[in-house]
């Protein structure tokens, strides 16, 4: 598979999920406080995908109304977060990781984020899907590293 980022930039990125999005904006999720504190200590450099930020933006919309999806969506436009860009040919790769983890399921944006991990070569990210990104593997066999919740 072709990389369409270059490889030595995208090293010091940490992969961002849904689930970290929403516990950010929602001062009503179980892990608001725990993401925010991560966010913070971490200093980290967050990359995510398109399909995470429809995710994102819908559950924010509908827990808690369209104000929270564009607070969210107007954070992304004014900082510098990169947005890794899938192309056609990572739909061969999404199509086997979503038949791959079928009996999870695994969606679109938990797909684009295994496709994202493999780019970066590695599994740095920030989740509140404890099961699925201790299940998931990028590379077929590398797992992930769940720096927001480190123990699960």
């Amino acid at each position: 598979m072709k990389s369409t980022h270059s490889t030595l930039k995208l090293q010091n990125k940490i992969i961002a999920d849904t689930g970290f999005w929403v516990a950010v904006g929602s001062k009503k999720d179980s892990f608001h406080d725990l993401a925010i504190k991560v966010a913070r200590s971490l200093q980290f450099d967050p990359i995510t995908t398109w399909p995470v930020i429809t995710e994102t933006s819908y559950l924010l919309q509908k827990k808690q109304g369209v104000q929270a999806a564009d607070t969210f969506l107007f954070s992304i436009e004014q900082s510098e977060m990169e947005i890794f860009q899938l192309e056609s040919v990572h739909l061969g790769r999404i199509r086997e990781l979503i038949n791959k983890y079928a009996g999870l399921p695994m969606d679109l944006a938990d797909a684009s984020l295994v496709i994202l991990a493999e780019e970066l070569g590695h599994g740095r990210i920030l989740s509140t899907d404890q099961r699925d990104f201790r299940t998931y593997r990028w590379k077929n066999h590398q797992p992930f590293e769940n720096l927001l919740l480190p123990d699960s």
